[in-house]
């Protein structure tokens, strides 16, 4: 795609929460009629800053509270966006952790919910060391794994 056609940046937000036994946290999503696997979080609001999002987004997913721990990484290669052709993507990803127990259910299988129906959602822990990039739907997210692999092992 040439860059005159594109015409907005679509900016996302993602949080790495990673467990005592080196897992990161996924979720399993049906959305916009596709199922898909990524790291959870979501669009960034007009008015609102990239720390603010995240936060915002794990109150809506999970139910509850985050802090940051640090922002890991921010896009830095051309990355049109999947579902909208006239989009450039811009991901964030911070590393965040729950700041109390854990409220929210958390599957052991992938896709753990009653039907394919736009919006359903459920979350699992994958070991870092052994995850596969094609399990991740979406290319930065794989490069994040990729990085994520490097900085932990």
């Amino acid at each position: 795609m040439r860059t005159a056609e594109l015409k907005h940046f679509n900016i996302r937000v993602y949080g790495l929460i990673i467990n005592e036994k080196q897992q990161v946290l996924l979720s399993d999503e049906y959305v916009l009629d596709q199922a898909m696997t990524k790291f959870p979080g979501g669009g960034l609001q007009f008015g609102e800053g990239p720390a603010d999002c995240i936060k915002r987004e794990a109150l809506e997913e999970f139910g509850q509270e985050v802090e940051i721990i640090e922002h890991f990484y921010t896009t830095h290669f051309f990355q049109q966006a999947l579902f909208y052709p006239d989009h450039q993507l811009i991901s964030i990803y911070y590393r965040i952790r729950f700041t109390g127990p854990l409220r929210f259910s958390i599957s052991d299988k992938p896709f753990d919910f009653p039907a394919m129906i736009n919006g359903s959602q459920s979350f699992r822990w994958a070991y870092v060391s052994s995850l596969e990039e094609e399990v991740l739907s979406f290319p930065v997210d794989r490069y994040v794994l990729g990085l994520l692999k490097k900085r932990l092992f």
